[in-house]
Parts: structure tokens; sequence; C-alpha cells
């Protein structure tokens, strides 16, 4: 609808600008013949002027001959009466002056009259142009005014129908947008209030998992239960054990240990297991005084933290090197695993601190990740193993397989012998088949039933054989 709205109010201007360059073009026009008729004008006077002007040099040109002709024979009779000739000449030339000034001014009377005249006309016709100019000015001007004013009229009254349309649909899409907005809203505050109920939830698990993870001994079951879930990706439950006393005639037992290939034999006479003890610890408090401290600045109170932490990871280690390793009952060395990234980050920043553990008490640092790469080092060991176990049996299995190989490669070479004899005996019985076919080409064939009689046992078995043959 706006669209044909814009498309009519243009068609209107170019309309209007159509009139206005008509009436530019007569107005032109108009100016035109005017400029025109004003030059014919003049053309006119300036041709009557010289017009005049030539009848006036013609008639001083007569008179001139006229003179000079009385002059000559005025000078013919100079002999005779030079004295009365003067008087005469004297009369004649006042006569004449008299004559050239009325001439004269009877000339410029008639040329005056003449002018005024042509004046007077030009002035009238020039007073009329200039009415009839005004006269259709004005017709123009009403006509042009006329035409504007009914184009203000229609356009104001398409403008009115435009604006009422345009209204119409401004309100209808107004009531359906604002519909729409009320219902976007209505949704967004239902799951707003939905989500306000999960967070709830959720704040009143975080807290339910605050007051777990406040206990100690909870929080060692959170690092326990992690630790079994990285565990039993990569191994299977016979590769380790739970609560092992690594040291024996100890009370003392670890979470886990992995049981790695042993070269001692037990008691009872089985090869005996090397553990390698994995301890999980999760000094919550200490870090979380060092996550406090970071979020409010303070570098004192993040030192602090930092060396409380340093502190309890190095009694940690030191309690598990007492508690839990014991060569050649255990490997020489063990895993303090702390469940979470960023408390092992933070004992990471600490310089010197996981080569000192290491070091001082043969203990390994290991976070989720880390420890992954380090189970996963193990597992490869374990196969390596496997197959150092597996290898002789091969060995053995590979040493059969030659000498059955051997046997195998003379029998094959006996049946070759054997096969290569019964094609040659088939080659001869084939020669002499063709010898006896040649032989009985000139014998004429009986037919069966006379060759059954003659040969009754001779053709029943080649009968039973060619029965036979498709089923073998």
């Amino acid at each position: 609808m706006q669209q044909t709205l814009l498309t009519q109010a243009g068609d209107v201007a170019r309309t209007q600008n159509e009139q206005i360059d008509s009436f530019r073009a007569q107005l032109a026009t108009m100016q035109q013949s005017m400029a025109d008729t004003l030059a014919a004008t003049t053309r006119e006077l300036t041709h009557s002027g010289q017009t005049a002007r030539e009848a006036q040099d013609a008639a001083f040109a007569r008179l001139r001959e006229a003179v000079e002709a009385g002059a000559l024979r005025q000078a013919q009779a100079q002999t005779e009466a030079q004295q009365a000739a003067t008087a005469q000449i004297g009369a004649g030339q006042q006569r004449l002056t008299e004559a050239l000034s009325a001439a004269q001014a009877q000339a410029a009377e008639a040329q005056l009259g003449q002018l005024r005249q042509l004046g007077e006309q030009q002035a009238q016709r020039l007073n009329e142009l200039r009415q009839t100019v005004e006269q259709r000015l004005a017709a123009v001007q009403a006509g042009v005014e006329q035409r504007l004013a009914s184009l203000a009229a229609d356009n104001e009254k398409k403008l009115e129908q435009m604006r009422a349309t345009v209204d119409e649909k401004l309100h209808a899409t107004l009531e359906a947008r604002l519909g729409e907005s009320f219902k976007q809203v209505a949704d967004r505050l239902e799951q707003v209030h939905k989500g306000l109920g999960e967070m709830q939830g959720l704040a009143r698990d975080v807290g339910s998992l605050n007051r777990v993870l406040s206990n100690v001994k909870t929080r060692g079951i959170f690092g326990e239960v992690q630790l079994a879930g990285l565990l039993e990706q990569v191994f299977t439950p016979e590769q380790y054990a739970t609560h092992v006393a690594t040291v024996p005639g100890s009370s003392e037992r670890v979470e886990f240990a992995l049981r790695l290939p042993g070269r001692s034999p037990a008691a009872s006479g089985a090869e005996a297991p090397i553990w390698l003890p994995i301890d999980a610890k999760f000094p919550r408090e200490d870090y979380e005084r060092l996550l406090e401290a970071h979020e409010r600045a303070d570098a004192p109170a993040v030192e602090a933290a930092a060396k409380a932490i340093e502190a309890r990871l190095r009694a940690e280690a030191r309690s598990i090197r007492d508690k839990y390793v014991a060569p050649p009952h255990t490997t020489d060395f063990a895993i303090l695993f702390v469940p979470t990234e960023g408390l092992y980050a933070e004992a990471l920043r600490r310089p010197g601190l996981v080569e000192a553990l290491q070091r001082e008490f043969k203990v390994m640092l290991a976070g989720p990740t880390t420890l992954l790469a380090v189970l996963n080092s193990l597992q490869m060991g374990f196969r390596t193993l496997a197959l150092e176990k597996r290898s002789a049996e091969v060995w053995e299995v590979l040493g059969a397989v030659k000498t059955e190989f051997g046997k195998f490669g003379a029998i094959l070479e006996k049946t070759r012998k054997k096969i290569d004899e019964a094609g040659k005996t088939l080659d001869d019985a084939g020669v002499r088949t063709r010898a006896m076919d040649r032989r009985l080409r000139s014998v004429e064939a009986l037919p069966e039933a006379r060759a059954a009689e003659l040969l009754p046992g001779l053709l029943q078995g080649g009968l039973d054989e060619a029965d036979t043959a498709p089923e073998a």
C-alpha cells in the first residue's frame, strides 16, 4: 500500500512538472514572438527613415542640377547684360535660398510627421501586444492556479486516504506486534521463573555439596571416587586393588595400588606382585583461602595460602612415604593425586615443590590429566611385559611349525611325483586310444541294442559309470 501511494505521489509530481514545463515553453514562445515583432517594427522604421533620406538626397541632386543649368544659361547671357544679370542673380540666389530653406523645412516636417506617426503606431502596437500578453498571462495564471488548486485538493484527498490506510495498517500491525511482544515477554518470564526454580534447586545442591565437602572424610571420599573413575577407564580390575596393605605386617592401607608384575617368589611359591601406592588428598580450606585472596588481589594473603598448601602437600607426601612405600614389596615411589587441575597448577607454581617431593619423599604429584598420562604409560608397560612373557611360547610354536612345514614339503614332493606319473599314464592311454580309434574308423558301428546283446557287461558298466559320474 505504501509503495502504491508513493507511486501515485510520484505520478502527480511528474504531471505538475510537465505542466510547469509546458507553461514555461509557452512563455518562451510568447517572448520570442514579441521580440520578433519588435525587431520587424524596428526594421520597418529604419527602412522608412532610409527611404525618406534617399528622397531628400535625390531632391537636393535635382535642385543642384537645376542650379547648375541656370548658371550655365546665365553665363551665356552674362556677356549681354552683366549688370541686369547681377541683379537677377542676386534675386535668384535669394529666391533659391528661400526655396531651399522651405524645401528643407517641409522635408523635415514630413519626416518628423512620418516618424511621429510610426512611433505612435509602434507604441499602439506595443500597447496592444502588452495588453494581449497580459491577458494571456492572466488566463494562463488563472488556469495554472485552478489546476494547482485542483491538484492540491486531489493530493490532499489522496494523502488523507493514505494517512487513513497507513494509520489502519499501523494500528493493526502495532496491535499484532504488541500481542506478540507481550506473548514473548510472558514466555520469557515463564522461562525465567523456571530458571529461578532451577537455580534455587542448584543453590540447594551447591549448599549440600558445600556441606559435604566441608567434612574432611567426605573430601577424601570425593578424591577417592574421582581416582577410582580414572583407574577404571585405563585398567582392568585385576590390574589394581583398593585398600591394600602394601607394607607386610602394617595396618596402614593405601586407597589404591597398582599391581605390577613381581620378580621375587612369595611364601606360597607363586610370584608376588609389586604394588604402586596411589593416594588422593584434597586440602580444600587452604585452596579456598588462596582463591579468595586472588579475588581480593591481596598479595600477602595469596603468598600465605600458597605456603600453607605447600606445607600441607609436603606433610601428605611424608605420610605416604612412611606408611605405604616399602621396597621391594612396593615400588620405590608413590603417587599423590590431587582431584582438581587448579590445585595441581598452584602446586606447580611453587618453585621447586614438585622436584622436592620426588627427591626427598619419592612421591610424584599428579592431577587428573597428568595421572591419566602416567596410567597410560603404565598400561603400555603392562602390555610390553605380557609380550615378553609370550615371546618364548611364540618362538616354540614357530619352531614346531617349521618342523611340520619341512615334513609337509616332503609329502608335497611325493604327491607331485605321483601326479606326474598318473599324468604320464593318462597320456599313454590317450595315445593308445587315438591309435585304436584310427583302426576302428573303417568298422561300421552297430545299434546300441545289438551292442548291448553282444557286450552286456561292458555296456552296463559304462552306463553305470556315466550315471554315477555327476553324483561324484
